[in-house]
């Protein structure tokens, strides 16, 4: 049995699939997901678990090279868009879309989406997977 780590296993098992450039959807409570995506709801409560609970485990055990976010987080919810990077190297590149893209269209191409208890408005966050620090490369910056 795991003890350690990431312990939902549908979490665990959707995260091995991922490849560098797949994206992952931490979602709010009230995100309009299509039925196409695959969801894993782990709401329990109102706020249980945040998205900012659920991004700061996933960060221990997934490597991200890219975040996307809504205008509307930044507009609505200006603390939650400052937690989100507070949580990540200010080099970090950071695209903004107007919510109606990251709604209608781009949760249709994450990978999977994880719905939150998280009643934070606008408090959505998609993850572009890296390649992460362990990977060798004989020839740096040639």
């Amino acid at each position: 049995m795991i003890e350690t780590g990431i312990l939902n296993r549908d979490i665990v098992a959707e995260l091995a699939k991922m490849g560098h450039t797949d994206r992952i959807l931490i979602a709010d409570a009230g995100l309009a997901i299509p039925n196409t995506t695959k969801v894993i709801d782990i709401s329990l409560d109102v706020n249980i678990p945040t998205t900012i609970d659920v991004l700061k485990v996933l960060l221990n055990h997934f490597s991200v090279e890219k975040l996307i976010l809504s205008q509307a987080t930044i507009d609505v919810s200006p603390s939650r868009y400052k937690e989100y990077l507070s949580l990540f190297d200010e080099s970090m590149p950071c695209e903004i879309v107007e919510h109606s893209t990251l709604r209608d269209t781009l949760t249709k191409e994450v990978k999977f989406a994880i719905r939150t208890g998280d009643f934070t408005a606008n408090s959505n966050i998609i993850l572009v997977s890296a390649g992460g620090p362990r990977w060798y490369c004989e020839n740096q910056g040639e």
